[in-house]
Formats: C-alpha cells, structure tokens, sequence
C-alpha cells in the first residue's frame, strides 16, 4: 500500500497524538491523489474534492466564524464522501477552536414526564398514549416536586420537564405548575416543554404562542427544550408525524423563546429514510437561526443535540421493519460522521452533545475525539427514548467523570447555561448516583 493511502488508514486516536499539521496532512493526501489523476479520473474526482473542503476548513478561526462558512452542497460531499477518520480529525481541530481547552462538560439533572396523553401520535414515538388509554397518566404537582427533591438531594441544578400534547389539561395547570415548583425547589433551572407543547396551549387558550411563552416565564420557566425539531424538512416531517406542523412552526417558537432571552437548544432526530442532503438541509436551518439570533442580540441556542431515530417498539419501526438493519437509524460509523458533519456546519454553535443514552457510552466517548464537548446529563430518569427500548437511561456522576478521562479530557460540571460549577472527584466523596424513578 502506498505511504498517503496508508496514512489516511490512521486511526482517529492517532491523528489526534501524531500530526503536527495544521491540515492533518490532507495537502500531502491531495497531491497524491493528483499524481493518479489521469488514469483514474472518475474515481478519485470526489476524493480531491474533499481533500480540498477539509484543507480549507483548517484555515477556520474562531475570530471570524463564518469567513470560511462550510456551504451546503459542500457538506453534502463531504457526508457522502470523505472518509470518517478524515471527518472526525477535521472535527476534532474545529472543537479546540471553537471551545478551546480539554475541558468535556456534563450536567446533574433529571427528566419529568408530567404526562403521556398526547393527540399528535407521531409514529417513531413509543411513550405517548391516545387519549382515553387505560395507560394514560398525568403527574401531581407533589408527584413532580418528589422528583425534584431527589434531584436537589444530589446536588442537580436543572429538570427537563416534558410531555405530550394534552387538551385536558387547562393553561392555568401549566402555570400553577410552574409557580409552585418554582416555589419549592428555587435553586432547579425549570427548561420544560417542547414547541409543540406550547403550540397546543396557544391552542386551548387562544393566545398567540408568543403571549403563551410570555405567561410561562413569568410564572416561572427557564428555558425552552427544543425537542420535536426531528428533521427541520417537510418532506420527513410529513411522512413522520403531519399532525406536529410545518419546520417553520417549530422555527417560530424557538424564535418566540429566544425573543424573550429563554434557554434553547437545537435537536436532530434522523434515520427516517433521508439522504445526506436532507440531512445538511436541517443543519442550515439551525445555523440560519442561531445567525439570526446572534445579529439580534437575542440569546442563540446554547447547544446541538443529535441522535438517530429508535426503532424497536414503535409504529414507524413496525411499518418500516424490513428496511431497519440498512435504511433507517444509524449505527455508530453514521452517527460519528452525523456528529462531525455538524460540528464544521455549525460555526456558531459552541456546544455539540454526545448522546450516550441512544448511542452507548463507547461510541460517545468516540464522538468526544470528532467534535462533540459535552456528554449530556446523569438523566435520572427518562422515559421517552427509554420506551424504544433503548436499554441504558441513567449515568452517575462517576461513570460521566471516567468516560471523558478515558478519552483523555477533563470533565467538568455544568448548568443549562453551559456555565461551569465546580466539580467534584472521586476524593471528594461519593459522587452524583441515579436513584429509582418514583412509581
């Protein structure tokens, strides 16, 4: 084998020790494939095409983000192209660029689930219940605030609290929810809901959604999840879930809620049957929106979540079951090359998560080495990827802590803000651990 082929078979851990290039030796790779150009024309076009992307994607500097801005028909190629060791070392560098330091950040926190009663029925979701199910629950207040407790008793400092879309619950529940959590438990961060939630209060009440999530801050709210974006193109959310709107009416809410300064991220549920440009098309739009948000002066999104799509116990793994193994979620190669893809897309959102509930701790500490700086939360309890049949939903502190060591970085903790607290050791005393989910 030939020394530049070889050394593009070099592990994503050895670039990472080893290249003291500023372009991870994509020039030297380039110039290769030159030589071959005219006797193997077809085939290697595309291979300099991307050698080519990468190299000009080293140049990037944090002082001016979007000078070197990665197009769309540029990713594109790239996710169809380059090979995952490539992708994952370019990632790597933008990472030290964009969050300088060997510092990973996770987060003590926990999800509620006030209710599984949902009239959406999106079909990749195995944890709602139609309404008037002998399976339909809605949570008390103390019910909730019990949870919260558990949380404050290991020193949490943020609940994601969601649900379905529930008609039988009136505004004024949500609102005296809030008022009284926020009541007892002052020191939890309340990000609750998702904007398909407060389309369905703008729904019952009447109200404009704006006006719903102006009543939601004031009686207590911290920061709007941005759960249920899936995939941000029509033709996947059509096919998915019609009932849940158009990309642009979760584009509006989360718009809404960082109008009015609430905490937002940006979510990616993929593995539905779309290509790479699909795909690239939901990444535009965050970035589209985390421009505007930014030349507002408004505040963007604080981070990038994305994971593939559960397919074990759900409608949409039922209908599609023949296409499961190749066509639809995505395997670790598909989600490391997802993760690194949108770490060189997304040039102004800081903080990209690792999903380790859905992709295991292995492959998270992996996407760790290819662009993501953060591994999420301890998750206490969760019960909606859970209900797909994903088998390992809690972490505790520890076990967060040794994953990032092991991939040779620095934990640290963190609030929903991503603001640093201070981190505990193992020296310290026992660490944050799960504790059973109340029944």
């Amino acid at each position: 084998m030939c020394p530049a082929h070889q050394g593009l078979r070099t592990s994503v851990f050895e670039l990472k020790t080893t290249s003291s290039s500023p372009t991870l030796g994509l020039s030297c790779f380039q110039t290769h494939v030159q030589r071959r150009w005219t006797t193997s024309k077809p085939l290697l076009e595309r291979e300099v095409v991307w050698a080519s992307i990468l190299e000009r994607q080293a140049a990037w500097t944090a002082d001016d983000p979007t000078a070197l801005r990665l197009s769309a028909e540029e990713a594109t190629l790239l996710y169809e192209t380059a090979p995952l060791h490539a992708l994952m070392s370019a990632a790597l560098m933008r990472r030290k660029k964009q969050v300088p330091g060997a510092e990973v950040t996770y987060l003590i926190d926990r999800n509620v689930n006030y209710t599984n009663a949902c009239t959406i029925n999106c079909q990749f979701c195995s944890f709602y219940r139609p309404m008037g199910h002998d399976e339909v629950y809605t949570q008390t207040i103390d019910e909730i605030s019990n949870r919260f407790s558990e949380l404050e008793s290991i020193g949490g400092v943020r609940v994601l609290m969601q649900g379905g879309v529930n008609p039988d619950l009136p505004f004024s529940w949500y609102t005296d929810v809030l008022r009284e959590l926020r009541e007892r438990h002052p020191s939890i961060d309340l990000d609750c809901f998702s904007p398909i939630e407060i389309q369905g209060m703008s729904d019952i009440t009447g109200m404009s959604t704006l006006d719903v999530l102006r009543e939601l801050k004031e009686a207590g709210m911290h920061g709007l999840p941005g759960g249920g974006a899936e995939m941000l193109v029509e033709g996947v959310r059509r096919d998915v879930s019609p009932k849940k709107g158009g990309p642009e009416q979760w584009i509006r809410i989360m718009r809404e809620a960082q109008h009015l300064n609430l905490v937002t991220s940006a979510t990616n549920v993929f593995g539905f049957g779309e290509g790479p440009a699909e795909r690239v098309e939901h990444l535009v739009r965050v970035r589209g929106m985390q421009d505007e948000a930014l030349a507002r002066g408004e505040l963007p999104f604080t981070s990038f979540i994305a994971w593939p799509v559960q397919l074990e116990t759900n409608s949409f793994g039922r209908r599609n079951r023949g296409q499961n193994r190749v066509e639809l979620g995505a395997g670790p190669s598909e989600y490391l090359r997802h993760v690194a893809i949108a770490r060189l897309m997304l040039d102004v959102v800081d903080h990209i998560q690792a999903s380790w509930p859905t992709m295991g701790v292995d492959v998270a500490q992996m996407a760790l080495l290819g662009g993501a700086d953060d591994i999420g939360s301890t998750m206490m309890e969760e019960n909606v990827v859970s209900a797909s049949g994903t088998s390992k939903i809690s972490a505790s502190e520890i076990e967060l802590q040794r994953l990032i060591a092991r991939a040779g970085l620095k934990p640290r903790r963190r609030n929903s803000r991503y603001e640093l607290l201070e981190t505990p050791t193992e020296e310290d005393g026992p660490l944050a651990s799960p504790v059973p989910a109340l029944a």
